[in-house]
């Protein structure tokens, strides 16, 4: 039960392509047989995105938006912990002051 199992090791074997020459070193066949014709090659299913002037200015102008969105954010974070440190510094030196006054009497 705690014994730990294992998957089983891949069985895929890559077997490196046979390199073909530019120029072929045979002389040509005499025998006029037409050769195969190469396969097609697949024509990928998403087109490529192509980026008009358009389009760039808006992603520029998106991307300005998002950092400036952020940098926003977190500055106001940043001032709210800032206004709570200083209100919690406050509450604690008038509280120390009225402690000391008390004991003082």
């Amino acid at each position: 039960m705690f014994r730990p199992t294992y998957p089983p090791p891949d069985t895929y074997t890559a077997t490196p392509a046979a390199p073909s020459p530019a120029v072929s070193l045979v002389p040509a066949d005499p025998d006029p047989t037409p050769a195969t014709a190469p396969a097609p090659v697949p024509v990928p299913s998403r087109p490529v995105l192509q980026l008009t002037p358009g389009a760039l200015v808006a992603v520029a102008a998106g991307g300005t938006a998002a950092v400036l969105v952020v940098g926003t954010v977190l500055v106001s974070l940043l001032l709210a912990v800032a206004v709570t440190a200083t209100s919690v510094a406050v509450c604690a030196v008038v509280l120390r002051s009225l402690l000391n006054n008390q004991h003082r009497r």
